[in-house]
């Protein structure tokens, strides 16, 4: 009884840990783009990174549910609209336009 005991505290503390860790990596993303010089493109619309931060947090309570990871959070809520289906495309100065999904992936490794 007592192995199970400390099987089940050690399972859950490595939820806790693994969520926490989610949620910290979901913070730096969302403070990246925030923070960011380029501009994010979303249905032909341009916008800075305040404003796109805006727009991606709420998508991402929309879909806070379905999000297991900081992969997860990219995929729901930062990748294409889910309207009309367009990819969210980054501007960057000297650099060519890429999707949001590659440019926060790059970010988060």
């Amino acid at each position: 009884m007592h192995f199970a005991r400390q099987l089940f505290f050690a399972s859950l503390l490595f939820v806790v840990t693994a969520i926490a860790d989610t949620q910290q990596e979901i913070n730096h993303l969302l403070g990246f783009v925030a923070g960011t010089t380029c501009q994010y493109e979303r249905n032909g619309n341009v916008y800075d990174g305040a404003r796109a931060v805006k727009h991606i947090n709420r998508k991402y309570e929309y879909f806070k549910d379905e999000i297991n990871s900081a992969e997860d959070f990219i995929k729901y809520s930062a990748t294409k609209s889910t309207m009309s289906g367009k990819q969210y495309k980054i501007h960057c100065s000297n650099v060519p336009v890429q999707n949001s999904s590659d440019w926060l992936l790059d970010e988060l490794k």
